[in-house]
């Protein structure tokens, strides 16, 4: 007998489940940076030229391909250090809320930061970097709170305000050596993903329609 509705709900603040998914999204978040690494590390140590060859080149077609690759390139380990905690972070937050959604909400990302950069940017540059998706799932969060209208979300959206906010100026043409059309693209594409792919209340199936009930085993 379950004497909590909800418990097993992972949307719902403060149950078991909540922080279970919350747990395993921070584990599938860290797995992902040492993935980056290894491709980083065999691109140099096997001199693969991959930010050449699988970058996005803005206005041409043979760089069109890096819309999806370059997510996953970095110009060195440095850039790649700098990527990886708010990676790791924010990813938590999104990933959280439901694989599903993260998958599809990160390849709008993916699509609207790429294929912006490749309409707007330089054609004499070659961008790469996973910094549109982690401007992507910062839009999410700041928009989440709003339409979702959750508490959690809203406490969320505080704290990755307080955290990252200030990152925001990366969406303005301040240095030559950053793709702020990746960062403000990347930005467009969370919000655009927080809006489509929103969880509706109405649409919550579960604890939320039977929270005035017990469960049976």
């Amino acid at each position: 007998m379950n004497l909590h509705p909800g418990s097993g709900d992972p949307h719902r603040f403060g149950t078991e489940a909540f922080y279970a998914a919350l747990g395993r999204a921070f584990v599938a978040m860290c797995a992902v940076v040492p993935f980056l690494f290894l491709i980083e590390a065999l691109d140099q140590g096997l001199a693969f030229g991959l930010d050449a060859t699988a970058g996005i080149i803005p206005k041409r077609i043979d760089g069109l391909d890096g819309v999806f690759f370059s997510p996953f390139l970095h110009h060195g380990f440095d850039h790649l250090y700098s990527n990886s905690i708010p990676l790791i972070l924010l990813g938590t937050f999104v990933l959280a809320a439901g694989a599903r959604r993260f998958l599809w909400s990160t390849l709008v990302i993916i699509l609207v930061s790429g294929l912006g950069v490749w309409f707007t940017g330089s054609s004499t540059s070659v961008v790469v970097g996973a910094s549109g998706v982690i401007f992507g799932y910062l839009g999410i969060l700041l928009t989440r709170g709003i339409v979702e209208r959750s508490w959690w979300n809203f406490a969320v959206f505080l704290l990755v305000g307080l955290l990252y906010g200030w990152q925001l100026v990366g969406i303005l043409p301040t240095d030559e050596r950053i793709s702020w059309q990746g960062h403000l693209f990347g930005l467009l594409g969370g919000v655009v993903a927080a809006i489509i792919f929103r969880r509706r209340r109405g649409d919550l199936g579960g604890p939320y329609r039977s929270e005035s009930t017990l469960t049976m085993p």
